[in-house]
């Protein structure tokens, strides 16, 4: 997923955030931050003047706020993926970016870690689904008209993958599935990578939004 830079620009109207990310993004050479914006209309005048492959906009700005500015880029710059960023509180918002255009979402303290993965996760035109993902913030993707496997092919999972991804989607950690189906927590870590493989995520999350929006899981079973 890292074998190549990606060129990212970073949309916020607090400097001193922008300023952080930068310096934090800067620090890894798999990323290259070519500019920076304090609001919407900003962002996008940067977009016409340099290629980048991924845009990190929070959602609450001035002038053009970050729903407006994914819908746009949606539709003028096909080849740049988002990134919301945003707070747990602001769920509704996570959903409508989501809806509007964006490849992912990442909370606004996330590691480093995370970060640079969910750069190099949406720049390969996967979804990018943060680690803190609540429950409620599942059901509501799930429910959403975002379903970015729309145009993708159907994976073919057998019975034991059923049975792991909708134990994954019960939030049963890999301990407590090796004592559900008796199987040894070797081999449920396996089949759990073989299983975000084939769905091309990465989180729990993004294994409950696939199997839902895919027919493998139903939330009123939850």
């Amino acid at each position: 997923m890292k074998g190549r830079q990606v060129t990212v620009a970073i949309a916020d109207d607090h400097e001193i955030y922008r300023d952080g990310l930068q310096l934090l993004l800067s620090r890894d050479a798999s990323v290259k931050v070519c500019g920076e914006a304090e609001n919407g209309a900003d962002l996008i005048s940067l977009l016409e003047e340099n290629k980048v492959d991924v845009v990190l906009t929070d959602l609450r700005m001035p002038v053009m706020d970050g729903i407006a500015v994914i819908k746009h880029i949606s539709e003028k710059f096909p080849h740049t993926r988002c990134i919301a960023l945003s707070t747990f509180d602001n769920e509704h918002l996570i959903v409508e970016a989501l809806e509007a255009g964006a490849m992912g979402y990442i909370i606004k303290n996330a590691k480093k870690g995370e970060i640079i993965e969910a750069i190099h996760t949406v720049s390969g035109e996967m979804p990018y689904y943060c680690d803190s993902t609540s429950t409620r913030l599942i059901k509501m993707i799930s429910g959403s008209s975002f379903n970015p496997y729309r145009r993708k092919e159907i994976q073919k999972f057998t019975q034991r993958e059923i049975e792991i991804i909708r134990l994954i989607c019960r939030e049963k950690s890999s301990k407590e599935i090796s004592e559900t189906l008796f199987l040894s927590p070797r081999t449920v870590e396996s089949i759990r990578a073989g299983i975000l493989e084939k769905m091309k995520v990465k989180t729990p999350a993004g294994v409950a939004i696939y199997a839902i929006k895919n027919g493998l899981f139903s939330l009123e079973s939850v």
